[in-house]
């Protein structure tokens, strides 16, 4: 078993150490209310103590934790009282990504993160290794992975092969005389290949050069695409741990496209970190507040004021928010996309990116369950758009690594991506119902009216009295049931099933029909009175609060019976045809 870097153990002291740190203090605060020998001024002995234990824990996790790279198996061993041994087979392995912090990036060391298709959490994380164990155990496991596909497809045609040849009768063979040395004994060959074992390989073929290649035997090693140097040869290059497998370079985010992408998209990050910061820091920001309110006529403190110095503190203070947060989100964005890189390593897609933090993974194309085109008002209005990829087990945001393919580029661009990697027709897209429109007009009324009503209450609490001011509201009614209207649509084609969604963000899902799960019907009770219903397309990839499942809305009943239906049998067919065809159903070359 390999250990992990000799600062994993100085940092999982540390990371014990102060959660130990705290468990004896709580007991002796808690113990001292009730029990009268035991006395709060115990405190200074309890946490020393506490440290010192979560700290020789932290020490013999790290002696106690370690891994392995085996012919058929990823070996993780860990804990201390309870050990925890994990196999992880090569062929449910799905990302192995690499994530370097600024202090990592200092010292040379990387987290590696193995993920497999069980669901949203990481199977196995090596906190630390080296930067180039880090690189060794993502191309290793990457080739080994790679290889695990390769003997599974060949078995799988050795296995339509020997099926085959059980139902060709042939002539009988010739009789023999006993004794006749110019006919090799039964089961044995003559030629070159005459010490082979009977039924290990193919006869020599001819290159298209003329010269001859020996076909490659069961159990052997493929060689690599325009090798010259014979299987012997490539086996020993590929087993070669050091050598970084060849990148086919695909998509480059420019720095153009990466401001943009900065300042057209919004993190919701962005505004957990401003109410984190307000949390700790509220008088200094109220105080900030009232500064910058005072020339516009805002109060002199929280404390002496008038209602309308009230407001114009409310909408200062807003303005700063919201400017403070969109900052938030512009730097996170560019520090998190800076240099993306996107190339193929075999049939797997794989991806650097981040300024402080440096995070490089892999996109494998056999578990890719649906290709989704997002764009937001901003980016349509400049005509860009983003490409993402949900794999199986795995949102866009459902982890730490991106799962975007190409963040932003031209809108017709990323279409002529999205075509070539799934092999979609042009979809030509049909609308919900229109008495979905009115229904989505009643809904955004109710809205405004709990608006108006929420206005009415604070003028009732408050010197504020122009509480009618709010049923401007209802002027936004009209074009927001338009706009939810018209950005719905759905397409259902030969190969795959196409939905579009949203408005202030828009998604555009292609999910071949394999790869469906489920399709199931919903039915409200206002979609019921008016003969509608909604269908949600699940496929094997994870879903988070900003990522939830395909839907198709509002659709009359009859045609969301028809969608399920055709969708459930195009679904068997595609099964079939990939079966027989082998496929992994995207194309890696999708530029």
């Amino acid at each position: 078993m390999n250990r992990l870097h000799p600062l994993s153990a100085a940092t999982y002291a540390l990371q014990y150490g102060f959660f130990w740190l705290w468990i004896p203090v709580v007991f002796v605060v808690v113990l001292s209310g009730i029990f009268d020998p035991i006395r709060a001024a115990w405190v200074p002995i309890a946490a020393p103590l506490g440290f010192l234990f979560g700290t020789a824990y932290g020490v013999v996790y790290y002696y106690r934790f370690g891994y392995e790279i085996t012919s058929d198996t990823v070996d993780v061993a860990s804990g201390v009282v309870a050990r925890r041994d994990r196999e992880i087979p090569y062929g449910r392995i799905q990302n192995v990504d690499i994530r370097q912090s600024v202090f990592q990036r200092l010292f040379g060391l990387a987290t590696v993160s193995i993920e497999t298709a069980g669901g949203g959490d990481t199977e196995a994380t090596l906190n630390f290794v080296s930067e180039t164990e880090a690189n060794r155990l993502q191309a290793e496991i990457r080739r080994r992975t790679a290889d695990a596909k390769d003997r599974r497809q060949e078995r799988k045609r050795d296995r339509s092969v020997a099926e085959e040849d059980s139902t060709v009768v042939g002539p009988e063979p010739p009789e023999v005389e006993e004794g006749d040395a110019s006919v090799p004994p039964e089961g044995a060959s003559s030629g070159p290949d005459a010490d082979r074992p009977p039924g290990t390989g193919e006869e020599p073929r001819a290159a298209e050069d003329g010269t001859r290649v020996r076909s490659r035997r069961p159990g052997e090693e493929p060689a690599e695409e325009g090798s010259t140097l014979g299987p012997v040869a490539d086996r020993d290059r590929r087993e070669d741990p050091t050598r970084h497998p060849q990148q086919r370079p695909l998509f480059d985010l420019e720095p153009r496209e990466l401001l943009l992408y900065s300042f057209t998209s919004f993190r919701p990050a962005a505004v957990a970190a401003v109410l984190f910061v307000f949390f700790f820091a509220t008088e200094a920001i109220l105080e900030a507040f009232i500064t910058a309110a005072q020339p516009f006529g805002g109060p002199a403190d929280l404390g002496t004021g008038d209602p309308a110095s009230y407001g114009i503190l409310t909408i200062v203070s807003g303005s700063i928010s919201i400017v403070v947060t969109y900052a938030i989100s512009v730097a996170y964005t560019f520090a998190t996309y800076y240099d993306f890189q996107l190339g193929r390593v075999g049939d797997d897609f794989v991806y650097e990116r981040g300024l402080l933090q440096r995070y490089s993974g892999s996109i494998p194309a056999e578990k890719v369950q649906s290709v989704t085109v997002t764009d937001n008002p901003l980016q349509r209005l400049i005509e860009y758009g983003g490409l993402w990829v949900e794999t199986a087990g795995y949102g866009p945001d459902s982890n730490g690594g991106s799962q975007s393919a190409v963040p932003l580029a031209k809108h017709g661009r990323v279409y002529r991506f999205a075509e070539n990697l799934t092999g979609v027709e042009t979809p030509s897209f049909e609308s919900p119902s229109p008495i979905a429109r009115r229904r989505y007009a009643v809904r955004y009324s109710l809205v405004a009216a709990a608006f108006v009503a929420i206005a009415f209450g604070v003028s009732t609490l408050t010197p504020f009295e122009s509480w009618y001011v709010a049923a401007a509201a209802f002027l936004a009614v009209p074009p927001a049931a338009h706009l939810r209207y018209v950005h719905i649509g759905y397409y259902v084609g030969d190969d795959h099933l196409v939905i579009r969604n949203g408005f202030w963000r828009r998604r555009t899902t292609v999910i071949p029909y394999y790869r469906i799960q489920t399709v199931s019907a919903r039915r409200s009770i206002f979609q019921r009175r008016l003969g509608l219903a909604s269908l949600v397309v699940d496929t094997a990839s994870s879903r988070s609060f900003f990522w939830s499942s395909t839907t198709i809305y509002d659709v009359d009943l009859e045609d969301a019976r028809a969608v399920r239906e055709a969708s459930r049998e195009r679904l068997q067919t595609a099964l079939r045809e990939r079966a027989e065809a082998d496929d992994v159903g995207l194309s890696v070359d999708f530029t």
